[in-house]
């Protein structure tokens, strides 16, 4: 969440609250569908497709055909073993992790405990550049493993027992690690991906090899297509269907057509301006269901123009959230003001106060008192399809504050993020994040903390920092909690990002497939959906 992480597409959330239930598509032609047939679901160009370094959302659903996690959530958003037989610990410290046996990779490779820690320990290793490294910090050495001339190429924490058990030992006990190893980070990585100890192989991501229910069908072909069979020997539960394409799409409403002339499958967002006719469009074949997605404007707070938190509340509250979701999203999304998902436990309304309430004429005259820039750039994908709101907000921002405002389109989610972590200068930028496990935390540290994976926008708090660790090494949920909570007041001080929607799946599919779920992750479920 799986795939969390960052979204590309304009996620559509929750629409009034926790209770709305997910659907099953239920529709299409009656009788037994071909269990041998291909699906066809939309995608946008992935980042990338090696586990540890995939930390967006079209990524991590290829990743979820191809991989089985430690563990998954049920529909409580508690976590059970799939791969793992099982997770313990006594002191939320020291975790035993025991694989089920059975695993092969697709490849023939007997899946083992070495697997993972191989794997894990290439993606913590900082000379790799692994997008989601931070996600190892917890386990003991890896300080050790980061800077240009790390001391050590292994995490000392990782311990293997025997073929089928490894120890886990964490540098501050971690509550929810457990929950935490349903992340992509976490997959295991088999002995052809790499080239020499702690080397990945030439050409591995372009046809990845995993243990999971469905292998790759030849290589990734960027900006057209990824596809992907069922893997005949996998032990666990097995897809009803034979094998899924991942088209990639540049533009939303392109997939969009082709799911009306039964082209395409599944479209895992509809388009904002599809939205009022998709119910009559699709019928029973447009559905809706709960989501974890949270969509923000981040500002680039390493800039001297957007340094000032008087100057990122004056934006915020020059922005009028509920208007624009009522004029552009059509009522179907719930403005947020706070930087967590009402998905998860600890979520309070309103944790950003006076900065969320829309107040244009206090916010001119903060403004111009803080010194803010005359001109502002809105940075967004372009294969999103966010220019509808980004120009609604734009609009906003030109009438209230007296700026001038522009939205600059890149052409991909990649492209954008690649820019960020350049540092390169694109004014404010949007943002989009998926849990990748039912945390308060996941919402906070990977976005926030000084060495958080997809703090694009180079935050940095000593106090904030503090209060999330002290919340990992809690006794139990109910103490983290509380210091996840004083953690988010310290965000609402210096706002670093403006919180604006809250997200809810709005899918849509063609009569040639039905059982279609998407998930809190922004995933289409690939066991349950079926042909026809």
């Amino acid at each position: 969440m799986r795939v969390r992480r960052l979204a590309a597409w304009a996620a559509l959330p929750l629409a009034v609250t926790l209770g709305l239930t997910a659907c099953g598509s239920g529709g299409g032609s009656g009788g037994s569908g071909d269990a041998d047939a291909a699906v066809r679901i939309e995608i946008a160009e992935p980042q990338h497709l090696v586990p540890t370094n995939t930390n967006e959302t079209s990524g991590s659903q290829v990743l979820s055909a191809l991989f089985s996690p430690l563990v998954d959530y049920d529909e409580a958003n508690k976590p059970y073993e799939v791969a793992a037989e099982s997770v313990t610990s006594s002191d939320n410290k020291v975790w035993t992790v025991r694989l089920k046996s059975g695993f092969t990779f697709h490849n023939g490779e007997k899946v083992t405990a070495d697997n993972y820690i191989d794997a894990w320990n290439y993606g913590a290793y900082a000379p790799n550049g692994q997008n989601s490294s931070y996600f190892f910090e917890k386990i003991a050495g890896y300080e050790d493993l980061q800077g240009e001339t790390p001391k050590a190429k292994t995490l000392s924490g990782l311990a293997k027992v025997d073929d089928l058990t490894f120890t886990v030992t964490l540098a501050e006990p971690y509550v929810d690690f457990r929950a935490m190893l349903g992340y992509t980070a976490f997959y295991p990585l088999p002995e052809a991906a790499f080239a020499a100890p702690g080397v990945l192989a030439e050409g591995y991501e372009q046809a990845p090899i995993g243990q999971g229910p469905f292998k790759m069908k030849g290589t990734w072909q960027h900006d057209a297509k990824v596809e992907v069979e069922r893997y005949d020997a996998f032990p666990g539960q097995q897809p009803k269907v034979g094998g899924v394409e991942f088209r990639i799409y540049q533009q939303p409403t392109a997939a969009y057509a082709d799911v009306l002339s039964d082209n395409l499958d599944v479209i895992k967002t509809i388009p904002t301006e599809n939205l009022t006719t998709a119910a009559t469009d699709l019928g029973d074949r447009f559905q809706q269901s709960p989501a974890s997605s949270l969509q923000v404007l981040a500002f680039p707070t390493y800039q001297e123009e957007f340094s000032n938190p008087e100057v990122r509340k004056a934006i915020s509250m020059a922005i009028d959230r509920d208007e624009i979701t009522t004029s552009i999203f059509k009522g179907s999304q719930q403005p947020a003001r706070s930087f967590v998902s009402p998905v998860v436990a600890g979520y309070r309304e309103n944790t950003i106060g006076t900065a969320g309430a829309f107040d244009p004429v206090k916010a001119k005259a903060m403004y111009e008192a803080a010194g803010g820039p005359k001109k502002i750039e809105l940075s967004y994908n372009g294969d999103g399809g966010h220019k509808d709101w980004i120009d609604a907000t734009c609009n906003q921002l030109k009438a209230n504050l007296g700026v001038d405002c522009v939205g600059a389109a890149e052409p991909k989610f990649a492209d954008l993020l690649t820019k960020l972590k350049q540092k390169q200068a694109v004014g404010l930028f949007r943002m989009g994040w998926v849990m990748d496990y039912p945390s308060m935390e996941n919402y906070l540290g990977p976005l926030y903390s000084s060495t958080g994976s997809s703090n694009y926008y180079g935050y940095r708090n000593a106090e904030f920092d503090r209060l999330l660790a002290e919340g990992a090494r809690a006794a139990n949920a109910d103490e983290a909690i509380k210091k996840y909570q004083a953690a988010e007041d310290v965000l609402a001080e210096d706002l670093p990002v403006i919180p604006l929607r809250y997200g809810q799946n709005n899918f849509g599919h063609s009569t040639k497939v039905k059982n279609v779920h998407v998930d809190l992750f922004d995933r289409v479920d690939l066991l349950k959906i079926e042909v026809a």
